[in-house]
């Protein structure tokens, strides 16, 4: 569910529950199966919609709170974090292509959901704040998403977003979630004192869990405990996740390497069967070439040749963001001009003046050439503003003529008379 109307405490509008990240099929190096994509993309691409809106009411939320300069390095992690989740998604779209795989292309779309993703933080924050710590931070879609969950629950409860008592049993069942997610992570932890610490952790958190749930059960009044109690287990989780990422990229840079180039591989891939649907789509389409992986050559295995090497993929990387980007505005603008159209055809027709001549031709015009492949965008555009202005002249009452003023005859001199 997103959040559409945020307020701060004292508002009117309460906020509502806080949309969760669906569960990721599969694992790396294991083809997702079409039954766990057909049911994980649309649940993803239905979060990222609503995190969006969520992060929309947060950051209004936060520049009318006196307070909201301190959520400046969670909301910029937050916004960083989905911009690379979306992104990753449209490619997951793309290599899906409605449920038209292989595969091969299953084998694509589980590197896609578990290989590394990009978390890169574009404005500095506070010296030493989440913002610096986990700028290029190297997870996976379904780390990034539980990270996204984790930062907004600790932004809801910073910005005191007014919250109605009858979601507290819905709070304390996400934080049962939370809690049991937390354990989970706890157990992936390398044997050792930094174990002992999260288990002890958790450990605490649950029982502070606990008397909260017990008090509630009570009827007592428990907002003021359950903030804190948000805030530090998002804050726990949030370092897990951060510290099992840096600890994988430490531990292996040549798995890092490998990794990273079949993610590549998989996403030039999909930018292909995108860059084909847009030049199918669009005429003029953007000129950008997707970057060929295999002009890199193979992995190398000295710790040089491999800084080289993962500089070399990271430009790769980028290069590919720019194509997407560029042929996926494309497809967008056409897609908001055919929308565009349909809406103002269903204003003529609310408004009567659809079968008008004018109208009608501008119509099919139109629409004529917004079907074509490739469509000629420019002249789409120019049709679309013409029946525009066809609209707008047919629904515009007439203006009144204003009379013009008579001059005045000339007097004819009277003869004088004999």
């Amino acid at each position: 569910m997103s959040l559409p109307a945020a307020t701060p405490a004292g508002g009117t509008a309460p906020a509502e529950a806080s949309a969760v990240a669906p569960v990721a099929p599969g694992r790396l190096g294991v083809a997702v199966s079409v039954d766990e994509a057909a049911r994980y993309l649309p649940a993803l691409e239905r979060w990222v919609a609503a995190r969006r809106t969520e992060l929309d009411a947060l950051d209004r939320a936060a520049l009318a709170s006196p307070h909201g300069s301190a959520a400046t390095d969670d909301l910029l992690l937050s916004m960083a974090l989905w911009k690379s989740v979306a992104d990753r998604t449209a490619l997951l779209s793309a290599t899906w292509a409605g449920g038209r795989v292989g595969a091969v292309e299953r084998e694509r779309l589980s590197t896609l959901v578990w290989g590394r993703l990009d978390t890169r933080v574009t404005a500095p924050g506070p010296p030493g704040g989440l913002g610096e710590i986990a700028a290029g931070l190297a997870v996976s879609l379904p780390e990034a998403c539980r990270l996204s969950d984790a930062l907004v629950a600790s932004l809801r409860v910073g910005l005191g977003l007014d919250l109605s008592t009858a979601e507290v049993t819905a709070r304390l069942r996400a934080l049962r979630a939370q809690l049991e997610r937390i354990r989970e992570q706890v157990g992936t932890e390398p044997p050792g004192s930094h174990q002992q610490q999260g288990a002890a952790t958790a450990a605490r958190l649950g029982r502070r869990l606990a008397e909260v749930g017990d008090k509630a059960g009570r009827g007592g009044d428990v907002d003021g405990l359950l903030g804190p109690l948000e805030i530090e287990a998002s804050t726990v989780e949030r370092d897990l996740i951060v510290g099992a990422a840096r600890r994988r990229e430490a531990a292996s840079r040549l798995g890092r390497a490998r990794g990273l180039r079949t993610e590549l591989e998989a996403r030039e891939a999909a930018l292909q069967q995108l860059v084909q649907v847009c030049v199918e789509t669009v005429e003029p389409a953007p000129r950008y070439a997707v970057p060929d992986v295999s002009a890199l050559g193979p992995v190398p295995n000295t710790p040089a040749l491999l800084d080289t090497y993962l500089g070399r993929l990271e430009q790769v990387s980028r290069a590919m963001a720019v194509v997407q980007g560029a042929y996926g505005q494309a497809l967008r603008d056409h897609e908001e001009l055919v929308a565009r159209l349909d809406a103002l055809r269903a204003k003529a027709s609310a408004l009567g003046v659809a079968d008008q001549p004018d109208l009608h031709r501008a119509s099919a015009m139109a629409a004529e050439t917004l079907a074509r492949r490739p469509c000629p965008s420019a002249i789409a555009e120019q049709l679309v503003a013409l029946y525009v202005s066809y609209l707008t002249a047919a629904t515009d009452p007439p203006r009144p003529r204003t009379p013009q003023p008579r001059s005045p005859q000339p007097r004819t001199p009277e003869e004088p008379r004999p």
